[in-house]
């Protein structure tokens, strides 16, 4: 997640749209993370989504207890490599092969794969060269294994340079680099770009600047005019500061796709359950109204499941809908 970046004032950037892919998830899901030594089993885990009908899972890697778990359950699944394949994939189409059969297709008759995500928040970067190359050779190792799955990769608000007003969204030069041919594939396979967007930090980093009630969603009337469009709340403007940037290098008609967007309960400024509780219930409401820029449904996954006690102190380890015990640390409605 993205509590390093740096946010200019107001919009940065982000945020996600339905895609034209065979089954379709219009709604919530939440990001299952697994860096804590007190969390539930899976199986209890795979219960606690159906119980309180989220519509979809993120795994940041192939975890096979988890995969074992969700045999069956008909979750949508949207799974992570690890960074630490990257390299390898993206050199080895045989390496890219055994990925897939190993994480992918000996699971792919009972759990419903939605994507598969290339690198999280690694653009720009060290390890950005290798992410296009990788998602080509996995994309072709699940088409040659008759699954259709499709493969992007997950960005981080850093890859803006320009962000406010959302008209004005562009990519930094750096991140252009690597960013216009992933647009250009993920166009080719129509596949979604999928994003990160925390107007947490974006306030949390500008708050003399930013209102509140502007990046909790309870702004009574327009914030921010730019031409045509009227932005009652950050994460509008941030999704289509992304949308701008895309359409700026041939991405018009590529849908975006929120993989984490969440407010911490406790451990920084403004963390609190009373704003988490706001900000998150607040998104599940207002996903199907899309954007002033692109007015359509939204996807979009919740950071996270559960407090995570083995993160970094602070917001990283506060950004959970539940406990470790399964209890929620505050109410919230998927319905």
């Amino acid at each position: 997640m993205a509590d390093r970046l740096v946010y200019s004032p107001l919009p940065i950037a982000l945020l996600i749209s339905v895609l034209a892919v065979l089954s379709s998830v219009h709604g919530i899901g939440v990001n299952y993370g697994l860096v804590g030594d007190n969390l539930p089993q899976p199986s209890a885990v795979v219960d606690l989504y159906k119980s309180n009908s989220i519509d979809g899972m993120r795994i940041f890697n192939p975890n096979h207890d988890v995969l074992e778990a969700l045999r069956g359950s008909n979750i949508p699944l949207i799974v992570g490599v690890e960074h630490k394949d990257l390299q390898p994939l993206a050199s080895d189409a045989s390496a890219a092969n055994d990925w897939v059969q190993t994480n992918i297709a000996a699971y792919s008759t009972s759990v419903a794969f939605r994507y598969i995500v290339v690198g999280n928040e690694v653009i720009p970067g060290d390890l950005a060269q290798y992410v296009l190359p990788a998602m080509q050779n996995i994309q072709t190792a699940l088409d040659s294994a008759g699954l259709q799955v499709n493969v992007s990769t997950s960005v981080a608000l850093s890859v803006l340079g320009s962000s406010y007003p959302p008209s004005a969204g562009a990519f930094t030069p750096e991140a252009q680099t690597y960013m216009e041919p992933i647009i250009r594939f993920v166009a080719s396979r129509g596949s979604p770009l999928l994003v990160n967007v925390y107007p947490y930090f974006a306030y949390r980093d500008n708050a003399d600047k930013i209102a509140l009630s502007y990046a909790l969603f309870t702004s009574e009337g327009v914030v921010v005019t730019d031409g045509a469009y009227g932005y009652k709340n950050l994460f509008d403007a941030m999704l289509d500061a992304t949308y701008a940037a895309m359409e700026k290098v041939g991405g018009a008609d590529v849908a975006v796709v929120v993989t984490e967007s969440g407010w911490p309960s406790d451990g920084g400024f403004a963390a609190n359950i009373t704003n988490a509780q706001t900000y998150n219930q607040n998104l599940i409401n207002h996903v199907g109204e899309g954007t002033p820029r692109r007015p359509s449904s939204i996807e979009a996954y919740i950071f996270a499941m559960f407090n995570e006690n083995q993160k970094e102190a602070g917001t990283e380890r506060n950004f959970g809908l539940f406990y470790p015990d399964e209890q929620p640390v505050y109410p919230i409605s998927f319905a």
